[in-house]
């Protein structure tokens, strides 16, 4: 055997390189088509499933989406049609709890955007579960998750919740609105703005009082329905009282037919009688129903109109100064001669202090 023939069968012999184990196989043409197949069968085999679905999302969707518009649109009218309703009434006593149409305007657009925000968040949230469990989604480890997190943000925001709450009661049942003074406990005032989380009140200093729905836990409304304005006239127990009570008769006649008063009396000024009789005095007691709000502007024409007229008629009132023609009692100058222990009493201690003050004598 020659070399080269020896050479030849030792590098026949030799094992042949592995291939890098780093090279990308190239898929074969039959490998790709088998390929394809399989995912032109699965897709065959689901797509149903898939339009199934897809038509059923899409159905939840536009139904969520046409009833929240609907019920919307519905609340408008509702709110819209109460404005009506209430507008009809103004002037009236039954239309005294809605006579300020600014006060009518944000009552209607707070029941209007709290019925509005819950009609959506019901619908919308529903739509979301339908469409999860669509995808066949186990919704209980969702539903417990969000019970829990609703739980937490409950207890730490309680007071803004309350807050919330609280606001929407007091606007759905009408307990105060702009332009009412109120009494909250922790501030009184006009309100001038009412919302789901604070009221805002303007005291009777033009301070600005932001009261929380929250912290009011009582509520006094001066202005709603009628209001009563009351007044003591208090005259010398010697009087006669019919023509006192003529004399107070007459003023609210008069102030009845006048302007702006007929506006503000929605009754007749009546004497209700004696409130109280003293030895030197008595009290009568003078009352008319006034339109919410304007009581004590009321009484303070009712006293200037009383007084002016007692004057003209000579009647007197306590502690006021005696009338023209009218006699008094002189105080008598012998008082303190005819009552010497009287006068003795009587000695003031700065005319004892001006004495001179003898020492007693003493004896040894």
């Amino acid at each position: 055997m020659s070399l080269s023939a020896a050479a030849l069968s030792a590098a026949g012999s030799s094992p042949s390189p592995s291939p890098s184990p780093t090279a990308p196989s190239v898929p074969s043409l039959r490998d790709a088509h088998e390929s394809a197949t399989n995912a032109a069968g699965w897709v065959e085999e689901n797509w149903s499933t898939w339009l199934a679905i897809g038509l059923r999302v899409l159905l939840i969707v536009v139904i969520a989406a046409v009833l929240r518009a609907v019920v919307r649109r519905a609340i408008t009218k509702l709110i819209d049609r109460m404005n009506r309703t209430a507008g009809t009434m103004d002037g009236t006593a039954l239309g005294g709890l809605l006579v300020n149409a600014e006060r009518r305007r944000q009552r209607s657009q707070a029941i209007g955007s709290v019925l509005r925000s819950m009609a959506s968040f019901v619908i919308l949230g529903t739509a979301a579960l339908m469409v999860l469990g669509t995808f066949q989604i186990n919704l209980a480890p969702l539903l417990a998750s969000a019970g829990v997190a609703g739980v937490a943000i409950g207890f730490g925001a309680r007071n803004l919740v309350t807050d919330f709450l609280s606001g929407v009661f007091m606007i759905l049942e009408d307990q105060y609105g702009v332009g009412d003074s109120i009494d909250a406990g922790v501030a009184s005032g006009e309100v001038i703005e009412v919302g789901l989380r604070v009221t805002k009140l303007r005291g009777d200093n033009g301070e600005i009082w932001y009261v929380r729905n929250g912290e009011v836990k009582r509520i006094g409304n001066l202005s709603q329905g009628w209001s009563t304005a009351g007044v003591d006239v208090t005259v010398r127990s010697d009087e006669d009282l019919d023509r006192v009570k003529e004399a107070i008769a007459a003023v609210g006649e008069r102030m009845s037919k006048e302007e702006p008063w007929n506006e503000m009396l929605w009754g007749p000024i009546e004497v209700l009688g004696l409130d109280s009789v003293l030895l030197d005095s008595m009290v009568v007691r003078v009352s008319a129903k006034t339109m919410p709000g304007k009581a004590l502007t009321v009484e303070r024409e009712l006293r200037w109109r009383i007084k002016r007229s007692f004057d003209a008629a000579g009647i007197r009132i306590v502690g006021g100064p005696e009338l023209p023609g009218q006699a008094t009692e002189a105080a008598d100058p012998t008082a303190g001669v005819a009552a010497p222990s009287a006068y003795a009493s009587t000695v003031s201690p700065q005319s004892v202090a001006a004495s001179p003050i003898t020492p007693p004598s003493t004896t040894k």
